[in-house]
C-alpha cells in the first residue's frame, strides 16, 4: 500500500505545476517575437487569479501564453502541455479551467487564434496614443538611442478606455491585491508611457512601457490633492530609470497648478517609494531650505513649505526626504556628527511609541488599574531594539538613494 502511495502522488505531482512559471508573456512588435524566447517575460505573482498556492493542476510541460500587440494590446491567449491528467484515473478530479480562469480577468474580444491575433497586428501600424503629449526624452540604452513619450489621458478621449481595460490587466500579475479602478469616474487622470521606434521598414510604431494612475481628490476649501494610486512599469523596460522619468513627468503636470495642494501616493511599494524618494531628494537638493548648513540644525517648518510651494511634497515625505539629505551631508566619520543625527532620526521614529505611552496613562487615571490596558506598550529595553531595527533598515534603505544620487545627481 506504501508503495501504491507513493506511485500515486508522483503521478499527482507529475501535473502540478507552478502558475508562475507556466505563465509566459511577450509584447508583439512583429511576428518574429511569436517565436522569441528573448521577447518572453514573467509574473511576479500570480495568486489573484489561480489562487494562494499558485498552482494549476492537470498538465504536464504546461505553458500559458499571454500575448499582446505591443501597442494597442490586442490579446492572444493560448497554452500548450504534453499531457492531460483528465486522460488518466484521478477519482474525478478534473483538470483546472486554466483559460477559462485567465479570460474572465482580460479585456473582451481576446483571440484564441494565432491566425486571428497576428491579423490584428496591423492594428499597431495606425495605432497612436491618445491623450496629451507631455514630455519626450531619449535614453543611451547600451549604445542605442531609445525614444520614450508620456502621454496624460481621461476617459473622454477617444478609444481609451479600451486601450485602459488591456493595459490594466498587467495590474493582475504585478501588484498585490490588486483592483480595477471605475474608469467611468471622472476624477481619474492617466498617465501613460511608450516607446516610439522605428521598423525594419522605417516606420513610426508606439510600443505600451508603463502607466500610472492618479486620482484627484478634493481638498477645502478650494483645492485637490492628486492620489498617485497605480504605477507599472513593465518588466522588458525596467532597470533603465523609465519610473523615475514616469513620475518626474507627473511631477511636472501637477507642480505648475495652484489649485494642487500636495501629492499623495496610495500604499507605495517599496521599490516606487525608492523612485519616490529619489525623484524628491533631487528636487528638494536644489531648495534654499534644504543646503547643509540647514539640514544640519534639523527638520523646520520652512522646508515642509518650501518643499510643498515648489513641488508639491506633503509634510510628511518632505521630512523623509530631509532624513536621506542630511545623511548624505553627514561625516559619518566623525563620531558626534553621526550621533546627533541617528538620535534625531530616532526621536522620529518614537513619536508613536509617544504617543501610545500617553494615551496608556490617561486611560490608566481613567479606570485606576493597569490590567485593563489594551496592547500595552512592550518593555522600555525591547523598544530601544525595536527602535534601534527601524532606524538600521531606514538607513540602508537612505544609503540606496544617496548612492543613486551620487551616481546620477541630476534626472
Amino acid at each position: 500500500m506504501e508503495n501504491l502511495k507513493t506511485i500515486q502522488d508522483a503521478r499527482l505531482k507529475k501535473f502540478m505545476i507552478d502558475s508562475n512559471d507556466a505563465l509566459e508573456f511577450k509584447l508583439i512588435r512583429n511576428i518574429e517575437d511569436l517565436d522569441s524566447e528573448e521577447a518572453v517575460f514573467k509574473p511576479e505573482m500570480s495568486h489573484q487569479v489561480f489562487g494562494a498556492m499558485e498552482t494549476i493542476f492537470g498538465y504536464c510541460d504546461l505553458k500559458v501564453q499571454l500575448y499582446y500587440t505591443a501597442g494597442c494590446l490586442e490579446t492572444f491567449l493560448g497554452m500548450t502541455y504534453t499531457e492531460k491528467a483528465s486522460d488518466l484515473d484521478f477519482k474525478g478530479v478534473e483538470p483546472d479551467k486554466v483559460l477559462t480562469k485567465m479570460a474572465e480577468k482580460l479585456a473582451p474580444n481576446v483571440h484564441y487564434s494565432l491566425d486571428t491575433f497576428i491579423s490584428a497586428l496591423k492594428k499597431d501600424d495606425t495605432f497612436k496614443p491618445e491623450g496629451e503629449l507631455l514630455y519626450s526624452f531619449t535614453i543611451n540604452d547600451n549604445g542605442t538611442a531609445r525614444q520614450f513619450e508620456v502621454y496624460k489621458a481621461d476617459i473622454n478621449c477617444k478609444k481609451f478606455k479600451e486601450y485602459h481595460q488591456r493595459v490594466q490587466t498587467f495590474l493582475l500579475w504585478y501588484i498585490d491585491a490588486a483592483n480595477f479602478i471605475d474608469i467611468d469616474d471622472e476624477q481619474w487622470s492617466y498617465f501613460n508611457m511608450f516607446e516610439k521606434y522605428t521598423t525594419s521598414t522605417g516606420a513610426s510604431r508606439y510600443g505600451t512601457v508603463g502607466f500610472v494612475t492618479v486620482y484627484r481628490y478634493y481638498a477645502y476649501p478650494q483645492h485637490i490633492r492628486p492620489r498617485i494610486a497605480q504605477v507599472v512599469i513593465l518588466p522588458p523596460f525596467r532597470q533603465m530609470g523609465l519610473g523615475t522619468q514616469l513620475l518626474q513627468a507627473i511631477y511636472r503636470e501637477y507642480v505648475g497648478m495652484n489649485e494642487v495642494k500636495d501629492i499623495t501616493v496610495e500604499d507605495p511599494s517599496v521599490t516606487f517609494q525608492r523612485i519616490r524618494n529619489y525623484v524628491d531628494a533631487v528636487n528638494c537638493s536644489t531648495l534654499p531650505s534644504f543646503k547643509r548648513e540647514h539640514l544640519m540644525q534639523g527638520f523646520n517648518n520652512q522646508m515642509a513649505i518650501e518643499a510643498r510651494e515648489k513641488f508639491k511634497i506633503n509634510k510628511k515625505q518632505a521630512r523623509t526626504v530631509y532624513e536621506i539629505l542630511r545623511l548624505r551631508a553627514t561625516n559619518v566619520v566623525n563620531e558626534e556628527e553621526y550621533r546627533a543625527y541617528r538620535l534625531d532620526v530616532k526621536r522620529r521614529l518614537n513619536i508613536p511609541y509617544k504617543r501610545k505611552e500617553n494615551d496608556e496613562k490617561k486611560l490608566e487615571r481613567a479606570l485606576m488599574y493597569v490590567d485593563k490596558r489594551v496592547n500595552p506598550l512592550p518593555p522600555l529595553e525591547q523598544r530601544v531594539q525595536i527602535l534601534d531595527k527601524e532606524y538600521r533598515f531606514l538607513e540602508e534603505e537612505y544609503k540606496r538613494i544617496i548612492q543613486r544620487l551620487e551616481d546620477a545627481p541630476e534626472l
